[in-house]
């Protein structure tokens, strides 16, 4: 059996703030097509994490490599690296207000890789039909849309240049159960779909366990565990077992008590 590729690697990624440490050694791979997600508390360090790895923030130390390129030191030939591979759903679907739904599935198409409007236009409409919206939803403006909508039509706009390397930030954070679940069910379908390798942030364990091939658990700027979705009931680790089961009580509310 062949050996997986590493598409993602990261090592002692370190990041603080006016003193405070938020990421404190983080060390991570993620094979080539695989879907990794990584749980934790607010606060724990998810975000600056998912920004370090986008290159919006810069890492006070630490490497993480794409493809075996550093990314981390930012050049600008990096940068377009990194923006070429990826794609995102952010949490908020950060949709632009002032364009049409086409136009900002489109965006990148028509801004980045200078195809003309009509085939950016052509391949947004194939895209919301990918994410189960019909293409009349194309001409709407992103008010006249659902929470549930936006977060398609954000998944559209992160799959339309066919990415190598997708990222979820909260991607079910202010839907209601079961239309979270439609979108977990669109991200798993995408990701095989395109092959790409993706990496999510959350702290809604249903999402996690449907869109992960592994879950990795982030704890005050290390990572503490790793592990397949059915495992994580079975982890050993206080601190998942506490995270996992919402519970009020245990070491991490402790820990938070000595702050």
């Amino acid at each position: 059996m062949a050996s997986a590729t590493k598409k993602i690697s990261v090592r002692g990624l370190q990041k603080g703030f006016e003193g405070r440490d938020v990421l404190r050694g983080v060390d991570l791979d993620v094979d080539e097509g695989r879907s990794l997600v990584v749980i934790g508390g607010s606060g724990s360090g998810k975000s600056v994490f998912l920004k370090c790895l986008l290159g919006i923030l810069k890492p006070d130390s630490g490497i993480v490599e794409i493809d075996g390129r550093n990314i981390a030191r930012q050049t600008d030939s990096d940068r377009r690296y990194m923006t070429n591979q990826t794609g995102m759903l952010f949490q908020g679907a950060a949709l632009f207000d002032s364009l049409t739904v086409w136009e900002n599935i489109a965006f990148r198409l028509i801004y980045s890789e200078n195809k003309s409007r009509k085939a950016a236009r052509n391949k947004a409409l194939e895209c919301l039909t990918q994410v189960g919206l019909a293409p009349e939803v194309g001409n709407l403006q992103p008010s006249a849309l659902s929470g549930g909508m936006q977060k398609r039509v954000s998944l559209a706009r992160a799959i339309a240049s066919e990415p190598r390397i997708l990222f979820f930030d909260e991607p079910t954070t202010g839907l209601d159960p079961i239309m979270a679940d439609v979108i977990n069910n669109l991200i798993v379908d995408r990701v095989k779909a395109i092959g790409a390798t993706a990496i999510s942030i959350t702290h809604d364990m249903a999402s996690a366990r449907k869109i992960a091939d592994e879950i990795a658990m982030l704890y005050q700027g290390r990572i503490i565990w790793r592990g397949k979705p059915d495992e994580i009931d079975k982890s050993g680790n206080p601190m998942v077992d506490q995270f996992v089961n919402g519970r009020a009580e245990g070491p991490i509310q402790m820990t938070l008590r000595r702050r």
